[in-house]
């Protein structure tokens, strides 16, 4: 593809995410699984252009408001070119030419656009923090609030692309060769700093291809969702609900430390996720997991196992401004926290029954925010005081055999403090003992 052709496949991108309708990376991979005939060069040209007017929107929507430029796909694709990638006015002029597979010609307004930001910075100092960092006005003072004086670090961090983490599942291989494996196919990656089985890939090298993957010995994953699974503490034996599965990827990740004894129900109400989690069970080898379709978080079949599980991991939908390094885009979705946290409180609530007494309920949300974390298991003790909180530093140490990188009751990660996702996590205990064994 021409380097126009390539601006053009960006605009049709960011011109649909504008309509809201779906997730960036789903319509990306739509867009290029209907263009098969795209080699991967122009892919990875056309994806970053895309993911780079989404990642810095807030600031080039700052730069066209300064010079009067009404905020659209065009708009910022134009901005993002000149303040990020460096082009100069005339390289656009000629990009954008009205050819067949070019952009339409620009007009006497871009032009001027053009211009006027020519030489200039995509941060300046007249902005403020929380357009510097990328911040939804939504999300400001929530987070300014939990976050303080680190609220510009923290939030900066969020900017910049993730890191591709790879899960080894430990009843396919071993880290150190996978690791080995993968170094030796001119894949640069190292063990992760926290994780005990996860690898940090440098770049983004197609992985669906490699043995590795097709026997099941590695699955994506980001270090911080491996470290949730991992302090669910499931040991070979347990009984275990997944309560919010979605594509099953910490059911799997649980599944590998039970070494594939005991028993994982992974429930959603979504019939695709779980179709997902199907496939990755059978190249994981897995044969311990249970995938269950629920109606709503009141599902009968709650009512039916209610006091049969060990363990019951709550990963509850929310506004997902952990993953906002993955997911760009979704910084500017409209979002009802409200909605969001009564969900929250009726998904916790139905899901505590599942869990035997001197089980663990653990609940997380890939959030930073405290109405969906703190809060809401403020008010499930309230309403619960059958439950006690475990801090998150002794069930660390019980299960990774160090010290916790994080102070507190609660798991607080994020890509300034851990280098992952953001997650939040508290585990609980449920009062009274289990005759069958100990599983507090």
């Amino acid at each position: 593809m021409t380097p126009s052709a390539r601006l053009a496949a960006a605009l049709e991108l960011l011109s649909e995410d504008d309509e809201g309708s779906r997730p960036a990376d789903v319509i990306a991979a739509a867009y290029f699984r209907k263009r098969r005939y795209i080699g991967s060069k122009d892919r990875g040209a056309i994806a970053a252009a895309y993911y780079g007017a989404l990642r810095h929107r807030a600031r080039l929507d700052w730069h066209l408001a300064r010079h009067d430029v009404a905020a659209a796909p065009r708009t910022r694709l134009l901005a993002h070119q000149m303040l990020v990638d460096g082009r100069q006015p005339a390289d656009l002029d000629t990009l954008f030419n009205g050819d067949r597979y070019a952009p339409p010609p620009l007009s006497e307004e871009e032009r001027r656009l053009l211009k006027a930001i020519d030489h200039q910075k995509l941060d300046d100092p007249a902005m403020p923090a929380a357009v510097r960092v990328e911040c939804p006005e939504w999300a400001v003072g929530p987070l300014e609030i939990a976050f303080g004086d680190r609220f510009e670090a923290e939030l900066s961090a969020f900017v910049g692309e993730a890191s591709l983490d790879l899960r080894v599942n430990t009843m396919r291989g071993d880290r150190d060769k996978v690791r080995d494996e993968l170094t030796g196919l001119g894949i640069d990656c190292q063990s992760t700093p926290w994780s005990p089985v996860g690898l940090r890939v440098e770049g983004r090298p197609p992985l669906g291809g490699l043995d590795a993957f097709k026997r099941g010995a590695i699955e994506v994953q980001d270090e911080g969702s491996q470290l949730l699974s991992l302090l669910v503490d499931a040991q070979p034996g347990f009984q275990v609900a997944d309560f919010c599965a979605g594509a099953g990827g910490k059911a799997l990740a649980m599944a590998a430390a039970m070494a594939g004894k005991g028993r994982i129900v992974a429930c959603d109400v979504a019939a695709g996720r779980l179709h997902k989690a199907k496939e990755r069970i059978k190249r994981a080898g897995v044969d311990n997991i249970e995938p269950r379709q629920l109606a709503n978080e009141r599902d009968r079949w709650v009512t039916r196992q209610k006091g049969k599980f060990d363990r019951v991991l709550v990963d509850a939908p929310c506004t997902g401004i952990g993953a906002w390094r993955r997911n760009p885009d979704a910084r500017w979705r409209a979002v009802d926290v409200d909605a969001l946290t009564a969900l929250q409180d009726r998904i916790l609530a139905s899901a505590a029954r599942l869990v035997k007494p001197g089980g663990r309920l653990i609940y997380a949300t890939c959030s930073l925010l405290p109405a969906e974390n703190e809060d809401r298991i403020a008010r499930f003790l309230a309403a619960t005081p059958d439950y006690t909180i475990v801090p998150v530093g002794a069930v660390w140490r019980a299960v990774l055999g160090s010290d916790c990188p994080v102070a507190g009751e609660f798991l607080h990660l994020s890509p300034a403090s851990t280098g992952t996702d953001g997650f939040f996590a508290a585990i609980l205990k449920r009062q009274g003992t289990d005759n069958d064994g100990d599983a507090g």
